[in-house]
């Protein structure tokens, strides 16, 4: 019996992940769709976007989207993000483009081990020390060593900038009672930390196990996340504000979107995710699209550790079974 309403689109029907639109930010708006678009409306006019060229939809508060919207980016494997006013608050998440469980399960094998664990986050780092040999730090060395690197990075550009830093702080319950620069290093994290999460759950990850990030849903979206933020985050946040804008977080989101474009984050996300986990080189020619096209149920195998799905085993065992069942054949006495 065929399914009502729209064949869903192939994965190798879609724009690779890598390739799409970073992120969408709607707040105050009715979000449908028409054909194979997004439309969002909020009384002035009707935006179209291609969902299957979408990386992230963040909804934001005021926000209605109708059934038929979710349905379409979920078939384009396109992220749906819930978040709070003016994007900096994260609620909840669609569903993932993958179709395999390779990088979930690598991913739970490195958090798993601390051997691995280590190694890891060795390589992680290293991305955030170019030309520096980080194989024989500890943790705590590494952690020293990107506290001092990120302190330095804030003042450089305030000096760059002339925005006043004394140093982060910031109430994530109340966003207004911040100063300005803070108000803008929250809204480019918040950003920054969607495009990632989007990438990660499209891969199939599990946003919540962490490498060097522990005991949140979104450790392993952090652990990606600070790989660009000394790079696109701090330098937007203070350039923004030296612009003095009158809507910090609006300003900041438009500069993030297009930095990160520019910066080719999703690709490089999507790069970097594969050579933390599996130890893909970052020069390797590899799309992702491997890792998450493949449509396939096996069953675990304590000794060959995995066996095609979708087979009927056991026949010998009820064989023989029906065997010892029935007996031999005995005279009536």
């Amino acid at each position: 019996m065929s399914l009502p309403g729209t064949r869903p689109a192939g994965v190798t029907e879609l724009a690779r992940v890598q390739d799409r639109l970073t992120f969408l930010y709607v707040e105050h708006c009715v979000v449908s769709r028409e054909s194979s678009a997004i439309t969002a409306n909020d009384g002035r006019g009707t935006v179209h976007v291609p969902a299957a060229a979408l990386g992230a939809l963040l909804l934001g508060p005021g926000t209605t989207v109708s059934h038929q919207a979710v349905v379409l980016l979920a078939e384009s494997g396109s992220t749906v993000v819930w978040v709070g006013e003016k994007g900096v608050r994260y609620y909840a998440h669609g569903r993932s483009l993958a179709r395999t469980s390779r990088l979930l399960e690598a991913q739970a094998a490195v958090v798993s081990n601390t051997r691995r664990r280590l190694e890891a986050a060795r390589v992680m780092y290293s991305k955030r020390f170019p030309g520096e040999d980080v194989s024989g730090l500890t943790m705590q060395q590494l952690r020293g060593r990107e506290g001092a690197r990120v302190r330095k990075v804030y003042r450089q550009w305030s000096q760059q900038t002339g925005v006043a830093w004394a140093r982060r702080d910031y109430q994530p319950d109340d966003f207004e009672s911040s100063d300005a620069i803070n108000q803008a290093l929250s809204a480019a994290a918040a950003c920054l930390y969607g495009v990632v999460h989007s990438v990660v759950v499209a891969l199939g990850c599990a946003p919540g196990l962490g490498v060097v990030h522990t005991g949140n849903e979104r450790s392993f979206v952090y652990d990606v996340a600070d790989l660009y933020r000394a790079e696109l985050a701090i330098p937007v946040a203070f350039q923004v504000v030296a612009e003095g804008p009158v809507d910090v977080a609006g300003a900041v989101r438009r500069a993030m979107r297009d930095s990160m474009f520019e910066a080719r984050v999703m690709e490089r996300c999507v790069r970097d995710v594969q050579e933390v986990l599996l130890g893909v080189g970052a020069g390797a020619d590899r799309s992702g699209e491997d890792l998450i096209e493949a449509d396939m149920l096996k069953l675990w195998d304590d000794r060959s550790g995995s066996v095609s799905g979708g087979t009927s085993y056991g026949w010998d065992v009820l064989d023989a079974s029906d065997d010892l069942l029935d007996g031999p054949d005995q005279e009536e006495p």
